[in-house]
């Protein structure tokens, strides 16, 4: 196998022999396979698109599919053999629309007329088929390496684009250079700067992506507000909810509702709290437990309920808690519970509710804790006079965004100890599960404003950046002269997504880590950097030291 396209990747070069993930070589490569097929897809779905076809049914499964290939999402080849089996009959259906409406349109490359041979082992057809595009890095390292960067960026923007979907906001526009980016994997008549031009556009796309999620949540379920959640569990038996979507969650708390169950979030669920219509109408839905998610092993093992994943990030289940632990969406592990949508989306959790009433739930009280979410951009916006006037007293010296994925491997305490570090006349604004470095600090305020507020998902990225946006207006200057550091930590391809968005709006001057990703040639961080000031954290006193006194370097 060969996988780098998460930070965790082996020895920091990719993984070879089977995924730090754990995702296995059979794993790996079905879902190569599946990418693959997405390719010569493409191409189908772009002329249908010009020929006035509908095609929506095959754009989100194309964003649904390519989530699934994300890493921690799925871990089951059956479920990417039968992805794979859809994608083909979709894409055969398609080509037959266009053949009896346009037959000179309908000549397709051998890419668009892949058919894997089922008799035979997927895993030795998806390596032969993976030869002639790895075979390119020897052609031009730094061009392979902006392919991997639109491919694992698109794979973000995609399930970005999924959430959005899920909560009734799309953009064709969106859709389409999907698509274009797939089906330009495959060009060779692009340069280096034919590349980088096509990676920032997907930044920009991608944008678009987190500005309808940003629609869909707000409109839905009200903009985030200043909330108090708790910490510590309350007497009685109890549903976990991980990983992004709330709608899902919205769907959980609406079928146990009365049902005498309290439902927690964990991961990066915990903002879901900030949103008003969720607090207001289920008063069963509590607290936050447990921290990121490579520490759900140790979490999911602890809770007393029934548990469920929705999507990224989910690592191989212990067999301590997998009988308890249930799936849904594009989420999948071998042997575990998975809760299939209806033909209208819908999901049945009838089974969680009733495993969660076998177990015991909490039977003891802990101290109260608690931690604040809901700063997101309308919260922080509202008060940018306050904010402005904080500043030019002298009050606010300087905004941090520190955020951005959790994970296990070594030199993520660079975050901890750089918030701690950060002045008491500074103002820390984090998101994503990278926060639960630092989540429950107590780091005191600035008059009314609390030093540390929590933006939102990593989903909310486009909170962030609206901010940062709102803030340069008010200032009336330029986001890169806003006295606004980045300090950024990244784990999967959502977060090259968002990077690439970042990029695409010229913001400069982000520390990146704890390490710089392994599809990233040299050259290519060399142009980043000369162009973005993008750089790698060094120690957090020597970060922190530069970002105080404007430095760049």
């Amino acid at each position: 196998m060969f996988c780098e396209q998460c930070e965790q990747t082996a020895s920091g070069d990719g993984c070879h022999q089977w995924g730090a993930c754990g995702k296995s070589p059979e794993v790996n490569t079905t879902q190569d396979i599946l990418v693959y097929c997405l390719r010569g897809v493409a191409p189908i779905v772009l002329t249908a698109k010009k020929l006035g076809i509908n095609t929506h049914d095959l754009d989100v499964f194309t964003c649904e599919s390519l989530f699934a290939t994300m890493t921690n999402v799925n871990f089951n080849s059956k479920r990417f053999t039968n992805y794979i089996q859809q994608c083909l009959e979709k894409r055969e259906q398609l080509k037959a629309q266009i053949q009896a409406i346009s037959p000179e349109n309908a000549h397709w490359s051998e890419l668009s007329n892949y058919q894997p041979n089922w008799d035979e082992s997927l895993v030795t057809q998806g390596q032969e088929a993976a030869l002639p595009f790895l075979s390119q890095i020897d052609h031009n390292i730094d061009v392979f390496s902006l392919k991997l960067t639109v491919l694992y960026g698109i794979k973000g923007a995609a399930s970005y684009t999924f959430h959005a979907y899920e909560l009734g906001q799309e953009d064709d526009v969106v859709y389409t250079f999907i698509h274009e980016a797939l089906a330009a994997i495959d060009r060779d008549d692009l340069d280096l700067p034919d590349w980088v031009d096509l990676a920032l556009k997907v930044g920009e796309i991608n944008l678009r992506a987190m500005e309808l999620l940003d629609q869909g949540h707000t409109s839905t379920y009200g903009h985030p507000i200043p909330t108090h959640v708790p910490l510590n569990p309350r007497l009685g038996k109890a549903i976990l909810v991980s990983g992004h979507d709330i709608k899902q969650l919205c769907a959980i708390l609406e079928q146990t509702a009365n049902t005498g169950l309290t439902v927690y979030t964990h991961g990066e669920l915990l903002p879901a709290h900030g949103y008003p219509r969720l607090k207001e109408k289920y008063p069963h839905f509590y607290g936050h437990y447990g921290t990121a998610w490579q520490n759900q092993t140790k979490d999911f093992h602890r809770f007393p309920g029934a548990i469920i994943v929705t999507t990224n990030c989910l690592m191989p289940p212990h067999e301590t808690y997998e009988e308890k632990l249930f799936t849904v969406g594009p989420v999948g592990y071998p042997g575990l519970n998975y809760l299939a949508a209806n033909e209208q989306g819908n999901v049945d959790y009838s089974p969680v509710i009733a495993k969660a009433n076998s177990l015991p739930g909490f039977t003891e009280e802990s101290e109260p804790r608690q931690v604040m979410v809901g700063f997101a951009h309308n919260t922080v916006l509202s008060v940018a006079d306050t904010v402005i006037e904080a500043v030019k007293q002298g009050k606010i010296r300087h905004f941090f965004l520190v955020g951005g994925c959790d994970g296990a491997k070594p030199g993520r305490s660079y975050y901890t100890e750089f918030v701690e570090k950060v002045p008491e006349d500074c103002i820390v604004l984090t998101l994503a599960c990278g926060k639960f470095r630092f989540f429950d600090k107590n780091l005191g305020q600035i008059g009314e404003l609390p030093r540390l507020m929590d933006v939102g998902q990593c989903n909310d990225a486009y909170s962030a950046i609206q901010i940062a946006l709102g803030l340069a207006n008010a200032f009336e200057v330029g986001v890169n002269d806003l006295p606004l550091s980045m300090i950024l930590s990244w784990y999967e391809q959502k977060a090259v997504a968002v990077l690439l968005t970042l990029l695409y709006l010229g913001i400069k001057n982000i520390r990146l880590g704890p390490t710089l990703p392994a599809f990233i040639s040299p050259n290519v961080f060399k142009l980043l950097s000369d162009h973005y000031h993008l750089q790698a954290i060094t120690t957090p006193e020597a970060d922190l030291a530069a970002c105080l006194s404007g430095a760049s370097g």
